[in-house]
């Protein structure tokens, strides 16, 4: 059973910078597909950035030039690095990894981390 933990959520001050982590655990699993989503109340999740295996990388508009993802294999762990971070970032954020096995996609959801930027 493939499992994801976040961490690295918090409390900053606009302008602040947090690198959240999301380490994936129980299994050998090598994702293909890491990404970052994030949800504010009453809003539905959206996507955030997302970094394949072979490297390419796609990101939100509005979190380009100020986010960055990145994954470490032999650590079964992936990283955003937000960077210039808006009140508008505030929200859940959630690591996803993906599996293809064939034309089959398999999804994987971590607990979520609360990032909060004040103004």
């Amino acid at each position: 059973q493939v499992q994801l933990v976040e961490s690295g959520g918090g409390l900053v001050q606009a302008g602040g910078s947090l690198r959240l982590s999301c380490v994936a655990s129980g299994s050998m699993f090598s994702f293909d597909v890491m990404g970052w989503y994030r949800q504010c109340p009453g809003k539905p999740r959206e996507f955030v950035a997302s970094l394949a295996s072979g490297g390419s990388t796609n990101y939100a508009d509005s979190v380009k030039g100020r986010f960055t993802i990145s994954r470490d294999n032999a650590k079964n762990t992936a990283y955003l690095e937000m960077n210039s971070l808006k009140p508008d970032d505030t929200a859940v954020y959630y690591c996803k990894g993906q599996i293809v096995r064939g034309l089959i996609w398999y999804d994987y959801w971590g607990q979520g981390t609360q990032v909060t930027v004040s103004s």
